[in-house]
């Protein structure tokens, strides 16, 4: 017998809340959108969130949402896996845990030990560090690596007051890192040339099979050419180019695409790399993924990086940047090296 789906609890069914977070401003407009939740007060969210044994997958079917406070050190050196588009001050940070997609190569499958989502209600806690940074030296910050901030605007606000912030400091650059679709935001925000709006492209292919839940690749053009149109810098990320048997003939017709329905004179930079992933998330990763092709690939160890063999890597990726340069100068191409 199978189990029906209606066995299962709704996404933020029930709601973890912190204590100390109970009464903070932004807990309250979050608990608003969920009237029928069941909110569970907790002492910290590690206790329901690093729990042992978690059943990941089904956490990520229907997920559970803990409201927390962010503690310690908000702000980190950005990871050498990422790109730094040549910044020298390259940081990141994490306003929320987790992502309300499912994609199968993520590497938060690999670094957390739930599949339920955690909003850090305090960003004007992390807004407090930045502005101690900042007055050592200018900051690139990227705010949505761990999540993703535009499609979880309707429940953050944290594109908004992200936005914000950065209009009032001149230092700042910040990326916001995106899957999804939605074009209503850009008549919600104030155009400014320090927030860099990131699109990852994906074949159609890879995101019917791998990319669950995300917006279509039509959805994310869409997306990206009316940011530009309002006036946003728009940054676009074949990263990371996913290894399929006719790859070169999939990532032609969405290059093509692109170049069809997007204004490539006025994006920003572009973003090139091949699929690459930290050795120890990803025997998690393999774990969690036993049956995606895409993370049971024989990739090569390379240093305790691991990513496809050399002679593919390279064949992949250059064949991307020959056909961006059709449409982008080279100063504006962006290939990740170790």
């Amino acid at each position: 017998m199978s189990l029906n789906r209606d066995y299962y609890n709704k996404a933020f069914s029930h709601i973890y809340v912190e204590e100390a977070v109970a009464e903070h401003p932004r807990t309250c407009e979050i608990l608003q959108k969920f009237p029928e939740a069941v909110q569970i007060p907790i002492h910290h969210y590690k206790d329901v969130f690093c729990r042992k044994r978690q059943d990941i997958a089904g956490q990520e079917e229907h997920p559970m949402l803990i409201i927390a406070a962010k503690e310690g050190r908000l702000i980190y050196e950005g990871a050498p896996v990422c790109q730094s588009f040549g910044n020298e001050y390259f940081y990141y940070t994490s306003c929320v845990m987790n992502c309300i997609y499912n994609c199968e190569y993520c590497y938060l499958k690999g670094m957390y030990p739930s599949g339920n989502l955690v909003i850090f209600v305090n960003i004007e806690d992390i807004f407090a560090e930045l502005e101690e940074i900042l007055a050592k030296h200018d900051v690139y910050l990227c705010v949505s690596y761990d999540t993703d901030l535009m499609a979880l605007e309707d429940l953050t606000g944290f594109v908004r007051a992200w936005n914000d912030f950065v209009r009032t400091h001149p230092g700042l650059r910040i990326e916001i890192r995106t899957k999804c679709g939605r074009t209503d935001l850009w008549d919600r925000l104030v155009p400014n040339e320090n927030v860099i709006f990131s699109f990852t492209l994906s074949t159609e292919r890879i995101r019917k099979e791998c990319e669950h839940g995300t917006a279509a690749l039509r959805e994310r053009i869409r997306c990206a050419a009316k940011a530009i149109e309002t006036g946003f810098p728009v940054r676009l990320c074949f990263d990371p180019i996913i290894y399929c048997p006719d790859w070169q003939r999939q990532y032609d017709a969405m290059l093509d695409q692109v170049a069809g329905q997007i204004d490539m004179s006025q994006v920003w930079d572009v973003s090139v790399g091949s699929f690459r992933i930290s050795q120890d998330y990803m025997k998690k990763l393999r774990r969690s993924q036993r049956d995606s092709a895409v993370v049971q690939f024989p990739f090569v160890n390379d240093g305790g990086v691991y990513h496809y063999p050399d002679r593919l890597m390279n064949e992949m990726e250059q064949h991307v940047v020959d056909r961006i340069r059709e449409w982008i100068p080279e100063e504006k191409i962006f290939r990740w090296k170790e």
